[in-house]
Parts: structure tokens; sequence; C-alpha cells
């Protein structure tokens, strides 16, 4: 991973939040922005973004542990570690393209997005329903940490993306800069800026869409590069 793609993977939050205004920003409107106060978006936002961070730490755990678990377990010869390595960002790179071409209406959204629904969370409902009624800091904090978990094809390229980062650190700031390449435009939906946002919806989901098969060509190749390079 290098400059360029800790850029790109901001720039696919920032432009990527055309595709949030469905899902999220209607929940950014309902929760802290009813309140009025600068206060309340951030407890939200830190929230969701601790969730990010959670999820790319696990992403970039997994993609490591399974290298060196097997390698650990001396099941296969000792370079299995960077074939996983390799099969893992070739993972990744597909995740990504075809995200990509959801993004740019070329594919639909599968079925298993949308199933998986955060109301089915234990205490979501009541935890949702307090926050609307009675939106104090520490209830918008954890709908930020709960509501993170929202289905969503563009943070779900983000956290495969992760799967490929190399180590669990790396993984979880890669998503906490994809988080806040998020925060601008959600904020300006959940204050002053939702029609502005609303009417360059279309042209933000294209760009993110570009952006998401960009970073999968470049992962695609360097991993196919580098697996073709082990076979000599």
């Amino acid at each position: 991973m290098n400059q360029i793609d800790w850029v790109a993977i901001f720039l696919l939050g920032l432009f990527g939040t055309g595709h949030c205004i469905g899902m999220c920003g209607p929940l950014v409107v309902a929760l802290p922005g009813q309140t009025g106060r600068l206060k309340s978006h951030l407890y939200y936002h830190t929230g969701r973004l601790l969730t990010y961070t959670a999820i790319g730490a696990l992403m970039g755990g997994i993609g490591t542990g399974v290298a060196l678990l097997c390698a650990w377990l001396q099941m296969t010869p000792e370079n299995l570690v960077v074939h996983i390595r390799l099969v893992l960002s070739l993972l990744a790179s597909v995740f990504l393209l075809g995200f990509g071409l959801i993004q740019l209406g070329f594919v639909g959204e599968p079925r298993w997005i949308a199933a998986v629904e955060p109301d089915k969370a234990p205490g979501y409902s009541r935890l949702l329903k307090g926050v609307l009624t009675q939106p104090d800091d520490r209830g918008l904090f954890l709908a930020g940490l709960l509501l993170g978990l929202l289905p969503c094809g563009l943070s779900y390229a983000a956290f495969s993306r992760a799967l490929a980062a190399g180590s669990l650190f790396k993984g979880a700031m890669f998503l906490f800069v994809f988080g806040a390449g998020t925060f601008p435009g959600l904020f300006l939906v959940g204050t002053v800026g939702t029609s502005l946002w609303i009417r360059f919806r279309r042209q933000l989901n294209i760009v993110a869409g570009i952006l998401m098969i960009a970073m999968a060509a470049k992962l695609g190749w360097k991993s196919f590069a580098a697996f073709s390079a082990t076979l000599h």
C-alpha cells in the first residue's frame, strides 16, 4: 500500500457520499441533524468512524492471520504465505470491481447486501427510538457505532480492500481514512447541504464507481504480476 492507495480510499469516501444519501442521509438528518448542534454530529460520526476502524482492523487481521496460520501449521510450502496474500489481494480486487460496476449502474445490487439489516441486532429499535425522542450525546454516539454496520456497497468495497491491507493496523487505518472521507458530505447533508448533494448525486456515484474500478485494476495488476513472479 502506497500513498496513492491512501488518497484513493479517502476520495472513494468523499465522492461516494452520493451513494450514502439514500440510506444514511435521512438518518443523519433525523438523528444529529435534529439537534442543530455541531457537537451532536461529532458524537454520531465518531461512533461511525470507530465502527469502520474496528471492521478494518478485523479485515486486515483476517487477511494476515490466514496466511500466518497456515505457515505456522506448516501445512504447505514456505511460500504459501506469499501466495495467500496474493490470492486475498486478487479477491479484494474482484470485490472492488463488482462494487464499482454496481455503483455505475451496470450491475444490480445483490440481495445479500439488503438482507444484512441492522434492525435485526438486539436493542436496535429501542436505541433508535430513544435517540429520536431524546437525542443525547451518548445515544448519538451509540447510534453511530451501530449504524456504521448499515448494508452499503460503498463501505463493503472499502472493507474488501482492507482484506489485502497486510496487517491489522493498516486495515484499521485504511477504513478510518475511508470513513473520514465520508464525513464532509454526510455532515453537509445533515446541516445545510442536502439539496446540493442530492443534485449531484449521480455524478458523485459515477466518480466513486470509477475510483473503485481503478483501485481494483491497480490491486489486481500488482497481485497478478507478483503471483507470476513467484512462478519463475
